[in-house]
C-alpha cells in the first residue's frame, strides 16, 4: 500500500512539475462566430407548399400539425441592414408569398390576400442570394425560395420558371 501511494505521488509531482504555464484569461483569443437570426424552413406534404419562418414558436406549431421541418434555410441579418422580407397569405390557396418588394404586396393586398405581419431582414446584395422560383401548374406553393443553386437547376429543369433572386440572406447554415 505504501508503494502504491509513493508511486501516485511521484506521478503527482512529475505531472505538477511538467505543466505549461496557465494564461491569463484576457490574453487567450477566441473567435466565436456571430450567426444572425434563424429563418426555419418548414414544408407541408399536403399542399406542397413551403413556409420559411424566423420564429421557433410557429415551426414547432407547424411541425405538431403535420408539417415537415426542413430545417434552417439560411440566416438573415439580426438587424435591418438590406429590404424588409414581408410575407403575405392567400386565404383562397392556402397559399404563403414572400417579397422586398412593396408594390407586389399592395397588389397581393388588393387582389385578396391577407398581410401575415409578418418581416423579417434581408442582407444587402453583398449576401448569399436566395432565388425565386414559380411552378405555373401549382395552385399552393407555386412560389419556391432557395440558396440552393443545384435545387434552382433542379426545379427549373422539371418545369418551374425562374424569376431571378429575390433577396440576400446573411449566411447559410
Amino acid at each position: 500500500m505504501k508503494r502504491l501511494f509513493l508511486g501516485f505521488l511521484m506521478i503527482v509531482g512529475l505531472g505538477v512539475g511538467l505543466s505549461a504555464p496557465v494564461q491569463a484569461a484576457e490574453e487567450i483569443e477566441v473567435e466565436i462566430p456571430v450567426l444572425g437570426q434563424s429563418i426555419y424552413r418548414m414544408y407541408n406534404p399536403n399542399t406542397g407548399e413551403h413556409l420559411y419562418t424566423p420564429s421557433m414558436f410557429e415551426q414547432a406549431t407547424l411541425f405538431n400539425l403535420g408539417w415537415k421541418d426542413e430545417g434552417t434555410a439560411w440566416f438573415a441579418p439580426r438587424e435591418y441592414v438590406g429590404a424588409a422580407i414581408y410575407r403575405v397569405y392567400n386565404p383562397n390557396a392556402g397559399d404563403h408569398h414572400f417579397t422586398t418588394d412593396v408594390n407586389e404586396i399592395a397588389h397581393l393586398l388588393e387582389v385578396g390576400w391577407h398581410d401575415d405581419r409578418l418581416s423579417f431582414p434581408s442582407a444587402t446584395d453583398e449576401g448569399v442570394p436566395i432565388y425565386r422560383l414559380y411552378n405555373p401548374n401549382a395552385k399552393v406553393g407555386a412560389h419556391h425560395f432557395t440558396a440552393n443553386g443545384a435545387e434552382r437547376d433542379m426545379l427549373v429543369s422539371v418545369g418551374w420558371r425562374y424569376e431571378g433572386i429575390s433577396f440576400y440572406a446573411d449566411s447559410l447554415n
